[in-house]
């Protein structure tokens, strides 16, 4: 098997799984389920994962470092803040509405603690980013000083409840640029009077 088709395959693999566990859930989802959905054999899907767990935290990580490296190019190419800022919010809602079957696959187990440490590198990075934008602003004096720790704990925790809400609540979305808007109020600097 040549590395491109191996790529396509996986890539095949992952997206049956996707869809196979937000139908499902974790545990009523098979490998056989998977397989069936990639038009694969399961003796073939062993061969790319060990078992549904492996397959699981992989199509997990899979999703969490595609949506960071999109968040990466936002905190790291916009040079002004408040669009950097707008542009991580846009994008995280955009991603998260485009792979609603992520967050049903979530939804559907008992917790959400499967996959704990995936998701809390997914935060941490998330995170990270929001804090490297905040100090943007700060630095470059449009955004007021303010604990940029906590500030970007309120933004991230904002986003999260906004993927729930997909979920929950998909009729209420609010739109990105208006939360933006609403939440740079906050943060901008305000001119002298």
């Amino acid at each position: 098997m040549n590395r491109r088709s191996s790529a396509e395959s996986r890539k095949k693999i992952l997206n049956a799984a996707l869809i196979t566990f937000s139908d499902h859930g974790y545990r009523g989802a098979s490998m056989r389920m998977i397989a069936e959905r990639a038009g694969i054999s399961v003796g073939g899907l062993y061969l790319y994962f060990k078992g549904k767990e492996e397959l699981c935290l992989t199509m997990l990580k899979d999703r969490f470092n595609d949506l960071v490296a999109e968040l990466e190019k936002v905190a790291l190419k916009i040079q002004d803040p408040a669009d950097a800022f707008t542009q991580f919010i846009t994008v995280s809602v955009e991603y998260t509405k485009r792979h609603r079957e992520l967050i049903l696959a979530q939804g559907r187990e008992q917790g959400f603690t499967f996959g704990i440490d995936v998701k809390k590198r997914f935060f941490k990075n998330q995170r990270r980013l929001v804090e490297m934008i905040i100090r943007k602003g700060i630095d470059s004096g449009h955004f007021d000083d303010c604990n940029v720790r906590e500030a970007a704990k309120i933004v991230t925790s904002m986003i999260r409840g906004f993927v729930l809400s997909i979920v929950v609540d998909p009729e209420n979305l609010f739109q990105p640029d208006e939360c933006a808007r609403f939440m740079l109020r906050g943060l901008l600097r305000r001119k002298e009077q």
